[in-house]
């Protein structure tokens, strides 16, 4: 398990990705933060979870439009019918918990990887949920425009084995899901829609308000793919387990969530064409060479059997809140000690930081194209960070087997 600290509509229209009401939708609070130079502010929150998780029925019954991996095509014959007849419901806190394995204390979320629920046939596999900015989902999602500020959470991965990531990252959503851009989307925030990030995903259920039933293949006992996917820049800050950890932005020559189709989605071996850039420019000390900065056990710097904090800073040349982005930094905190990132040799250069001078020596040194660069760089995450990102708390399968940090890890 995953465990992170950080210090509705009542008519159904047609057309339209519609808010359910079969259940008591409701929301996990959550208690975070707000920080300055004169002290920290307790803010009243609360999570919600991916609509990809909702359940998906016909709206007003309890007969599913999708079950397994697969539409029901006597309600979803085509995307904008099934939108239309369909509606989604997470359900109450109590859901969450039962159903999906989510819970929340205070500041704390935790994330259980598999969860069988009482009423389900099968279990449920990992989640994603967002920040809200407030108790309920009617406000939308927290946006966090993060030039020249930090970003800190605790955390405790000791019971997070090679093979899962723990992943805390933010993605350039529209803060109310993409209700105002998009009218078939009558769900919203509310109801966790409007996901993107740099992998351009082809597995959401719903995009743009419509249902992605085009080509729809079936990839899992649950999951499947459809011909569209949804891309928008990415900042990942955490993503590890008790063994490996990266921090990675990835560029997009796109402002905001943007749905994309062939060549745009940059899928399988055309993966460095898309608007995304898909690799990231990742720092992850293993890989290059210090061994013995985390992991489990006292010989590590970071020793992943006790919980630390983990600060993020994102650095401005001129030290303002409108100054260029110039560095992505890592502090780390245990037992009462600061420890700063280690100072790794790439390219014939030390860093111990993001900046695009250490991007570019990282592609060298791997033999990568720079995709970084060419999707815009620091630059490109910085337009981002001025537009504002929401927060993304999710915990899933590595499709690769990752035990030594020696790779980044990426969706």
């Amino acid at each position: 398990m995953q465990f992170i600290s950080l210090a509705l509509l009542s008519v159904a229209l047609v057309n339209a990705q519609q808010p359910g009401h079969q259940k008591q939708d409701a929301w996990p609070g959550l208690t975070v933060q707000q920080c300055s130079s004169s002290g920290c502010e307790d803010e009243n929150s609360a999570i919600v979870l991916d609509s990809n998780w909702d359940w998906v029925h016909k709206k007003g019954t309890y007969t599913n439009c999708y079950t397994g991996n697969s539409w029901d095509p006597s309600f979803c014959p085509d995307a904008e019918t099934c939108a239309e007849n369909c509606a989604l419901d997470a359900g109450s806190v109590e859901d969450y918990e039962s159903s999906y394995g989510i819970s929340t204390t205070g500041s704390t979320v935790q994330l259980n990887f598999v969860t069988q629920g009482a009423d389900s046939p099968s279990a449920n596999v990992g989640s994603r949920t967002y920040l809200l900015d407030g108790p309920t989902g009617a406000s939308g999602y927290k946006m966090f425009k993060l030039k020249n500020r930090e970003f800190t959470f605790d955390v405790d991965v000791s019971k997070l084995p090679c093979g899962l990531n723990g992943a805390l990252y933010f993605v350039e959503m529209d803060q109310d899901g993409g209700m105002a851009k998009y009218p078939g989307n009558k769900a919203g925030a509310a109801y966790g829609t409007g996901y993107c990030d740099a992998q351009c995903p082809h597995d959401i259920k719903f995009i743009n308000g419509e249902a992605n039933l085009k080509n729809w293949s079936k990839s899992g006992s649950t999951t499947g793919t459809g011909h569209y996917g949804t891309c928008c820049t990415e900042m990942d800050i955490w993503e590890s387990n008790s063994i490996s950890q990266a921090l990675t932005p990835h560029a997009c020559s796109v402002k905001g969530q943007t749905r994309c189709e062939g060549l745009d989605c940059g899928d399988g071996d055309q993966r460095q064409q898309g608007v995304c850039d898909k690799d990231g420019c990742d720092f992850n000390p293993y890989r290059f060479g210090s061994k013995t900065f985390f992991g489990p056990g006292s010989s590590f710097q970071i020793d992943t059997t006790k919980p630390f904090t983990v600060v993020t800073q994102f650095v401005t040349e001129d030290g303002t809140d409108t100054g260029k982005l110039s560095e992505i930094r890592r502090v780390w905190v245990q037992d009462g000690k600061v420890i700063n990132n280690p100072n790794v040799t790439v390219g014939g250069n030390s860093y111990n930081s993001i900046s695009d001078e250490f991007c570019a020596d990282q592609k060298k040194w791997t033999g990568d194209e720079n995709t970084f660069a060419k999707r815009g760089g620091l630059s490109a995450v910085e337009g981002s960070f001025e537009r504002g990102m929401v927060l993304v708390m999710s915990l899933w399968m590595i499709t690769q087997r990752i035990c030594c940090g020696s790779i980044p890890i990426t969706h």
